[in-house]
Protein backbone atom coordinates (compact mmCIF):
# COMPACT_ATOMS: atom_id res chain seq x y z
CA UNK A 1 0.00 0.00 0.00
CA UNK A 2 1.44 3.37 -0.90
CA UNK A 3 1.55 5.83 1.80
CA UNK A 4 2.32 9.78 1.34
CA UNK A 5 5.24 11.06 2.64
CA UNK A 6 4.49 12.77 6.24
CA UNK A 7 6.45 16.13 7.10
CA UNK A 8 6.20 17.81 10.23
CA UNK A 9 6.61 21.72 9.25
CA UNK A 10 8.79 22.64 12.74
CA UNK A 11 11.86 22.16 13.75
CA UNK A 12 10.77 22.20 17.01
CA UNK A 13 12.46 19.19 19.29
CA UNK A 14 9.32 19.43 21.45
CA UNK A 15 6.79 18.86 18.29
CA UNK A 16 8.84 16.14 17.18
CA UNK A 17 9.43 14.15 20.14
CA UNK A 18 5.52 14.01 20.52
CA UNK A 19 5.26 12.59 17.09
CA UNK A 20 7.61 10.14 17.54
CA UNK A 21 5.29 8.49 20.41
CA UNK A 22 2.63 7.50 17.44
CA UNK A 23 5.70 5.26 16.28
CA UNK A 24 4.90 6.49 12.44
CA UNK A 25 7.64 7.58 9.82
CA UNK A 26 7.96 11.11 9.10
CA UNK A 27 10.21 13.95 8.20
CA UNK A 28 10.77 17.58 9.61
CA UNK A 29 11.20 20.89 7.24
CA UNK A 30 12.21 23.93 8.44
CA UNK A 31 8.68 26.94 7.53
CA UNK A 32 10.58 29.84 6.68
CA UNK A 33 7.80 32.47 7.18
CA UNK A 34 7.28 35.66 9.28
CA UNK A 35 5.69 34.80 12.69
CA UNK A 36 4.20 38.19 13.68
CA UNK A 37 0.58 38.65 14.59
CA UNK A 38 -1.05 40.66 12.62
CA UNK A 39 -3.26 44.28 13.90
CA UNK A 40 -6.48 42.51 15.43
CA UNK A 41 -5.50 39.28 15.69
CA UNK A 42 -7.52 36.87 18.20
CA UNK A 43 -5.04 34.52 19.59
CA UNK A 44 -6.89 31.78 17.93
CA UNK A 45 -6.77 33.08 14.62
CA UNK A 46 -3.11 34.20 14.66
CA UNK A 47 -1.95 30.76 15.77
CA UNK A 48 -4.14 29.23 12.95
CA UNK A 49 -2.82 31.19 10.20
CA UNK A 50 0.45 30.44 11.01
CA UNK A 51 -0.32 26.70 11.38
CA UNK A 52 -1.66 26.89 8.03
CA UNK A 53 0.93 29.04 6.79
CA UNK A 54 3.54 26.72 8.07
CA UNK A 55 2.30 23.72 6.27
CA UNK A 56 1.44 25.36 2.78
CA UNK A 57 4.78 27.12 2.79
CA UNK A 58 6.76 23.61 1.92
CA UNK A 59 3.86 22.34 -0.35
CA UNK A 60 6.48 22.99 -3.72
CA UNK A 61 9.04 21.20 -1.48
CA UNK A 62 7.05 18.12 -0.88
CA UNK A 63 4.60 16.58 -3.11
CA UNK A 64 2.45 13.70 -2.53
CA UNK A 65 2.83 14.41 0.97
CA UNK A 66 0.75 15.33 4.34
CA UNK A 67 2.67 18.11 6.13
CA UNK A 68 1.67 18.62 9.64
CA UNK A 69 1.88 22.60 10.43
CA UNK A 70 1.49 23.70 14.55
CA UNK A 71 1.66 26.98 16.25
CA UNK A 72 0.65 28.06 19.75
CA UNK A 73 -0.14 31.57 21.24
CA UNK A 74 -0.37 32.24 25.07
CA UNK A 75 -3.16 34.73 26.18
CA UNK A 76 -3.33 36.45 28.64
CA UNK A 77 -5.98 38.64 29.36
CA UNK A 78 -6.45 40.62 26.50
CA UNK A 79 -2.01 39.73 24.98
CA UNK A 80 -0.54 37.55 23.44
CA UNK A 81 2.60 36.37 24.08
CA UNK A 82 4.92 34.26 22.26
CA UNK A 83 8.43 32.98 22.34
CA UNK A 84 10.45 35.19 24.44
CA UNK A 85 13.64 34.66 22.64
CA UNK A 86 15.53 36.57 25.20
CA UNK A 87 16.57 36.39 29.18
CA UNK A 88 14.66 39.59 29.88
CA UNK A 89 11.77 39.09 28.05
CA UNK A 90 10.93 35.73 29.39
CA UNK A 91 11.71 36.98 33.04
CA UNK A 92 9.05 40.10 31.94
CA UNK A 93 6.27 37.37 30.72
CA UNK A 94 6.89 35.21 33.88
CA UNK A 95 6.37 38.26 36.32
CA UNK A 96 3.03 39.10 33.99
CA UNK A 97 1.90 35.53 34.37
CA UNK A 98 2.21 34.95 38.11
CA UNK A 99 -0.97 34.01 39.66
CA UNK A 100 -2.95 34.33 36.60
CA UNK A 101 -4.71 32.17 34.24
CA UNK A 102 -3.38 31.50 30.55
CA UNK A 103 -5.03 30.55 27.78
CA UNK A 104 -2.40 28.08 25.53
CA UNK A 105 -4.53 28.11 21.78
CA UNK A 106 -2.41 25.39 19.95
CA UNK A 107 -3.79 25.17 15.80
CA UNK A 108 -2.98 22.37 13.94
CA UNK A 109 -3.19 22.19 10.39
CA UNK A 110 -2.51 19.01 8.26
CA UNK A 111 -2.47 19.59 4.30
CA UNK A 112 -2.17 17.22 1.85
CA UNK A 113 0.04 18.54 -1.48
CA UNK A 114 -1.96 15.66 -3.57
CA UNK A 115 -5.60 16.92 -3.09
CA UNK A 116 -4.89 20.64 -2.02
CA UNK A 117 -7.26 19.00 1.14
CA UNK A 118 -6.87 20.97 4.26
CA UNK A 119 -7.81 20.20 7.68
CA UNK A 120 -7.14 22.79 10.92
CA UNK A 121 -8.60 22.76 14.37
CA UNK A 122 -7.35 24.61 17.72
CA UNK A 123 -6.83 23.75 20.90
CA UNK A 124 -7.43 25.68 24.66
CA UNK A 125 -5.47 24.86 27.07
CA UNK A 126 -5.74 27.07 30.31
CA UNK A 127 -3.49 27.15 32.53
CA UNK A 128 -2.98 28.85 36.23
CA UNK A 129 0.41 30.10 37.31
CA UNK A 130 1.39 30.00 40.93
CA UNK A 131 2.70 32.66 43.06
CA UNK A 132 6.27 32.27 42.48
CA UNK A 133 8.80 34.67 43.67
CA UNK A 134 10.97 36.71 41.48
CA UNK A 135 14.18 34.64 42.20
CA UNK A 136 12.52 31.00 41.09
CA UNK A 137 12.05 32.95 38.26
CA UNK A 138 15.58 33.38 38.15
CA UNK A 139 16.85 29.77 38.79
CA UNK A 140 14.05 28.43 36.68
CA UNK A 141 15.33 30.21 33.88
CA UNK A 142 18.93 29.95 34.40
CA UNK A 143 18.15 25.88 34.51
CA UNK A 144 15.46 25.41 31.85
CA UNK A 145 16.05 28.66 29.40
CA UNK A 146 12.85 28.06 28.09
CA UNK A 147 13.62 31.30 24.93
CA UNK A 148 11.82 29.03 22.38
CA UNK A 149 8.29 28.11 24.17
CA UNK A 150 5.45 30.58 23.86
CA UNK A 151 5.13 32.41 27.55
CA UNK A 152 7.92 30.85 28.85
CA UNK A 153 6.49 27.89 30.57
CA UNK A 154 8.02 24.42 29.30
CA UNK A 155 5.58 22.47 31.49
CA UNK A 156 7.42 19.27 29.85
CA UNK A 157 10.31 20.46 31.80
CA UNK A 158 10.85 22.60 35.04
CA UNK A 159 8.40 24.49 34.21
CA UNK A 160 5.70 22.03 35.77
CA UNK A 161 7.00 23.99 39.03
CA UNK A 162 5.64 27.13 38.07
CA UNK A 163 2.37 26.10 37.27
CA UNK A 164 -0.71 25.30 39.74
CA UNK A 165 -3.55 23.34 37.34
CA UNK A 166 -3.47 22.62 33.87
CA UNK A 167 -7.03 22.51 32.26
CA UNK A 168 -7.46 20.95 28.73
CA UNK A 169 -8.78 18.29 26.50
CA UNK A 170 -5.25 16.71 25.46
CA UNK A 171 -2.45 16.62 27.35
CA UNK A 172 0.26 16.87 24.12
CA UNK A 173 -1.57 20.13 22.81
CA UNK A 174 0.20 22.15 25.76
CA UNK A 175 3.41 20.75 24.68
CA UNK A 176 2.73 22.18 21.21
CA UNK A 177 1.24 19.68 19.16
CA UNK A 178 -2.51 18.54 19.73
CA UNK A 179 -1.85 15.06 18.81
CA UNK A 180 -5.84 13.77 19.46
CA UNK A 181 -6.83 15.85 16.69
CA UNK A 182 -3.87 14.86 14.52
CA UNK A 183 -4.99 11.32 14.72
CA UNK A 184 -8.16 11.80 13.83
CA UNK A 185 -6.90 14.24 10.78
CA UNK A 186 -4.50 11.35 9.52
CA UNK A 187 -7.17 8.81 9.94
CA UNK A 188 -9.71 10.84 7.56
CA UNK A 189 -6.76 11.29 4.77
CA UNK A 190 -6.48 6.99 5.43
CA UNK A 191 -3.01 6.85 7.09
CA UNK A 192 -2.79 4.39 8.86
CA UNK A 193 -1.56 4.79 12.84
CA UNK A 194 -1.90 1.00 14.03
Amino acid sequence: MYLPRLILASTSPYRKELLERLGISFETAAPDLDESRKEGETAGETSMRLAIAKAKVLADLYPNSLIIGSDQVALLGDEQLGKPGTHDRAVHQLQQMRGHTLAFHTALCLYNTTTGREQHAVDITRVTMRDYSDAEIETYLQREKPYNCAGSAKTEGLGIVMIAAIVGTDPAAIIGLPLIELITMLKNEGFPLL
